[in-house]
């Protein structure tokens, strides 16, 4: 199973906790091993610091984190954990998140997002991921625990 992240680039509060208990019940229940992010805003680095802990106690799983650009400084970015999708080099720069984004939907099973409002960048990705049918989690709608 494939999972791909959307939330607010300036979520300040967030249960870590629920994200990395739903990331390990997809991983142990669901047979979640592939895992794609991006580079954008907090809830990206949120998400990769969880990936990371998790690559520790469940070595089999793979993340990457989906550039939307090519990194302008050497070294920016380990270049084991990145995917630039084809095609991207193509596109206006302006266009690019949303390009990356569309791809990783594609590529998904299942979407996580952190969705507190109906506007905004992830918000918009989620309404596609459901309208492609895909399964769409929205943390924000669980009580913190």
């Amino acid at each position: 199973m494939t999972i791909t992240f959307f939330g607010h680039s300036d979520v300040i509060r967030f249960d870590r906790v629920l994200l990395k208990n739903l990331l390990t019940d997809l991983i142990e229940n669901q047979n979640a091993t592939l895992f794609y992010v991006g580079n954008q805003g907090g809830f990206d680095r949120v998400v990769l610091t969880i990936l990371k802990e998790l690559k520790c106690i469940y070595p089999h799983i793979q993340y990457y984190i989906v550039l939307a650009y090519i990194p302008v400084k050497s070294g920016e970015y380990d270049c084991l954990n990145t995917v630039y999708p084809d095609g991207l080099e193509n596109v206006p720069k302006r266009f690019a998140i949303c390009k990356r984004n569309d791809w990783m939907i594609k590529q998904a099973d299942t979407v996580v997002v952190y969705v507190t409002r109906g506007y905004g960048g992830a918000s918009q990705f989620k309404k596609l991921a459901e309208k492609k049918g895909k399964l769409v989690i929205n943390l924000a709608n669980f009580k913190k625990q």
